[in-house]
């Protein structure tokens, strides 16, 4: 479809727009969409496969529905893009992700149609509960319609808000989008369920027309449609979800053809109607209508980076990804340790655990969405004498907290977290930054936590985390393509030593994970300036090791700089051995403000929080001069123990 070309889209500028169009002006429509959504998100990349599965469902929430009086819930966020181009956002697809673009998930700033982010899955249906609770106290005829699909039903707090709508009469509308996948094929005794209900589609038609047939039968008809009624509940209890909800107290409807939009618009006016709390079932195909999604067995094209919209293969060039080094270190690991074994929470492919069940498929688990649940199994893995290897992306990490720290620290157990994705990780917008981790996670006692520089050093990090055995420990690495190695000159301890200049000693520069590289660039710089910078990466940064201090006492000043916020940061933790320690040296802590930060490439994020290799270095000089400079009479100079 041409950018320029006059279509039906072009003409839809809000919701309101798509109330007048008859049934086969629509499909077009839905056609123009999905040709829209291929072209733009080919250039930007970002989540095509779950957007082009919900194509006709959104259609007909917002033919059926009234956003932005009644609300609209995605969970999780990333199947909403239809609903930003049917809410006046179509302009901003050409920098979606990008500074300046639209966010790849609903966003409040953007539009009047969101609400909330809902970047994390598993918790639409407590917004929906509270919101529903809210409208109804102030007596507001408005529905909440929350839409949980891509694996969302798999997480716990979705079955802890249902126990509550259920004792409501509230106007909530529940959409199940069933594609059957989350980032990969959806796990869990639900999804088996849903998945044999899908095998029998028609079934609610034929009892539907039975009914019809039975009730004009004289006498016996109404007596015998109700026997019959009874064996089929029996029956349908077995395979379906609608008896577990029905239980409840909530309506089901469906299972419905998500794709059907007829179909969609009959279930939601249903729904709308009966003025309480609905599921409606909807059966849908990820990457539905662009043949390469369809083709995509891994993820149905979840959410590529750029690609090619005639192909759907990534434009970027192949390199050296940091889930692959750990992927087939695991895999290398698994083959000499039987006890060994992998944990991921619906993101096999996206974590690298898929390369342990492709080895060893029994020794690998997917618990679906389902964080919290994947810590404490991995408790009782460690308990009956396995050693499990968690693997979660850092931002998905903080949801399970407690159970790291009660579950599992408490029991001195030996689990190891590993941290994809963490630090600034761009375009997915703050609430996928892994910038949490190290802050939350350090007042974890008993837990070790490692930040890898190159390869290598992620290889030897995870090797030693798993030869652990009287606590938990956790390698954290960030996304994208692994930097060249960047070997150690000496080793103090266990701090490797990457750069130092003998005759000179200004600045002792902390340089934790991917910043060991930035460290070594301001150091070469600072040189060329006269001073003495001595890099070093600790490679286990909690606990600090303690030949920090030593280190420490032989600088004028200590600098860190880390991929994480400074509050409670490494930064802190250094400060506070030297505290310890009695030492009185100037320390100076940089990294991550704990503030929300726009999303942007990683680029473009750590040039504007500062933390570039011209930023830190001219930042550095200036600490440096100023311990030199003599204080003046009723004006301090820097404190020897200021931070």
């Amino acid at each position: 479809m041409s950018d320029h070309a006059q279509t039906l889209l072009s003409t839809i500028r809000g919701p309101q727009d798509l109330k007048t169009l008859a049934p086969e002006q629509v499909t077009v429509l839905g056609a123009e969409i999905r040709d829209f959504l291929v072209a733009k998100v080919a250039r930007t990349g970002g989540h095509i496969g779950p957007n082009l599965g919900v194509v006709e469902l959104t259609l007909a929430m917002h033919r059926i529905f009234d956003s932005p009086r009644d609300r609209f819930i995605f969970d999780t966020g990333h199947q909403a893009y239809v609903h930003k181009i049917l809410t006046g956002r179509q302009d901003g697809f050409d920098l979606l992700k990008r500074r300046g673009g639209l966010t790849g998930y609903p966003s409040q700033a953007e539009s009047e149609h969101d609400l909330v982010e809902n970047c994390h899955a598993s918790t639409a249906l407590s917004y929906a509960d509270g919101m529903g609770k809210a409208y109804a106290l102030r007596g507001e005829l408005r529905h909440v319609v929350a839409v949980v699909g891509d694996g969302a039903l798999t997480g716990g707090m979705c079955w802890e808000a249902l126990n509550n709508i259920a004792a409501t009469r509230n106007r909530l509308v529940i959409i199940v989008n069933d594609n059957g996948r989350s980032y990969a094929p959806t796990i869990g005794g639900l999804a088996d369920h849903l998945a044999s209900l899908r095998l029998d589609p028609g079934y609610e038609k034929i009892l539907d027309f039975t009914k019809d047939a039975l009730e004009k039968t004289p006498l016996v008809g109404k007596p015998l449609f109700d026997a019959l009624h009874a064996v089929k509940k029996g029956i349908k209890d077995a395979v379906a979800p609608q008896a577990m909800f029905e239980d409840l107290g909530i309506k089901y409807v469906g299972p419905v053809d998500g794709h059907d939009l007829a179909a969609m618009e009959s279930a939601l006016t249903r729904a709308k109607r009966y003025g309480g709390p609905v599921i409606v079932h909807a059966v849908t195909h990820k990457g539905h209508g662009y043949a390469p999604a369809e083709q995509d067995e891994a993820d149905r094209l979840h959410a590529p980076g750029a690609f090619d919209p005639e192909t759907g293969k990534q434009l970027a060039a192949p390199s050296l990804k940091w889930t692959k080094v750990f992927a087939d270190e695991l895999v290398a690991i698994a083959g000499e340790r039987p006890d060994v074994v992998g944990i991921t929470a619906a993101m096999p492919e996206s974590t690298g655990i898929d390369k342990l069940a492709a080895a060893y498929p029994d020794r690998a688990f997917d618990v679906g969405i389902a964080e919290q649940h994947a810590t404490t199994s991995a408790a009782g893995l460690a308990l009956a004498g396995l050693h499990p290897v968690v693997a979660i992306y850092a931002t998905f990490l903080n949801r399970a907290f407690d159970q790291v720290l009660l579950d599992v620290a408490l029991h001195k157990l030996p689990v190891t977290f590993v941290l994809d994705r963490a630090g600034v990780t761009g375009p997915d917008g703050p609430s996928h930054y892994g910038i949490w981790d190290m802050s939350i996670l350090g007042v974890v006692p008993g837990l070790r936590v490692a930040a890898p520089r190159d390869a290598e050093t992620l290889r030897m990090s995870l090797r030693e985390a798993v030869a652990i055995n009287d606590g938990p420990t956790v390698v954290r690495f960030p996304t994208g393509s692994v930097p060249a190695a960047l070997p150690a000159l000496r080793q103090v301890g266990g701090i490797d030593v990457l750069a130092e200049t003998r005759e000179r000693r200004d600045v002792l520069l902390v340089a934790v994970g991917p910043f060991a590289h930035l460290g070594v660039q301001v150091a070469a710089e600072l040189a060329k300036r006269g001073f003495g910078v001595t890099v070093v990466d600790p490679r286990w940064v909690r606990p600090v090791p303690v030949e920090m201090v030593g280190l420490a006492g032989a600088h004028q000043l200590v600098v860190t700089i880390e991929d994480g916020v400074r509050n409670g940061g490494v930064g802190d933790a250094v400060a506070k051995l030297l505290r310890d320690h009695e030492l009185d040296v100037p320390l100076r802590d940089l990294g991550v403000p704990a503030q929300w930060i726009d999303h942007g490439t990683r680029a473009e994020i750590l040039a504007e929080i500062g933390l570039t290799a011209a930023d830190v270095t001219e930042r550095v000089q200036g600490w440096i001069e100023a311990l030199s400079v003599p204080e003046k009479p009723g004006l301090p100079g820097v404190s020897r123990g200021a931070r």
